[in-house]
């Protein structure tokens, strides 16, 4: 495996669950990285200047413009980009129950984070991606979306969540095929349940 230390890394969601994990694991194999959040969470701590907060909507195109902004200006390059951050939401189409349709703020909610905000830090993370150099592989930066299990198989109530899931994994090969010529590779991971920091 090529040696991750000294590359520059952006991580959405970083300050819990899995992009927490995907922060440390990146930090301890020798990368700085910025941790994109809402807000800052008790288990998130910045190590010198290895690993720098940045308080980021990843919707919003003005917080993914100055979250990779900071990344260049506080280690002067973006290589590698891990997009954790998201949102889930367990309700049926319509809850017999309470005689209630699924409420169309919180599907629209779930797909502004889990698919446009992924998209948005895509595009951003590669307006400075393409300005590195390239590596003896001729790759000038990773991006990395999670999707999840729910994508292909999404259970009784995740209707928002799946179709945000499979929103990421249809725009993958698209964007990757976008971004091959300049040296950027685009993958996606699809998880199931995982032990991750709180």
């Amino acid at each position: 495996m090529a040696s991750l230390k000294g590359l520059a890394a952006i991580v959405t969601g970083g300050c819990s669950g899995l992009g927490l994990a995907t922060a440390k694991k990146l930090l301890d194999s020798g990368c700085k990285v910025l941790v994109c959040d809402i807000q800052k969470s008790p288990s998130f701590t910045e190590i010198e200047s290895d690993c720098v907060f940045c308080p980021t909507d990843v919707a919003s195109e003005a917080d993914a413009s100055n979250a990779v902004q900071t990344a260049k200006n506080k280690f002067s390059k973006l290589n590698i980009l891990v997009n954790c951050a998201g949102a889930a939401l367990a309700c049926k189409t319509y809850n017999v129950k309470l005689k209630k349709p699924h409420p169309l703020d919180s599907f629209e909610h779930v797909l502004r984070v889990n698919t446009i905000g992924t998209f948005n830090m895509i595009r951003m993370a590669a307006t400075a991606m393409v300005e590195n150099e390239p590596d003896e592989d001729n790759l000038r930066g990773v991006i990395i979306n999670t999707a999840s299990i729910a994508a292909f198989e999404g259970q009784v109530g995740q209707v928002a969540y799946a179709a945000s899931k499979g929103a990421v994994v249809a725009m993958t090969l698209p964007i990757a095929r976008d971004l091959t010529r300049e040296g950027i590779r685009v993958m996606t991971i699809a998880p199931g349940e995982s032990l991750v920091p709180t």
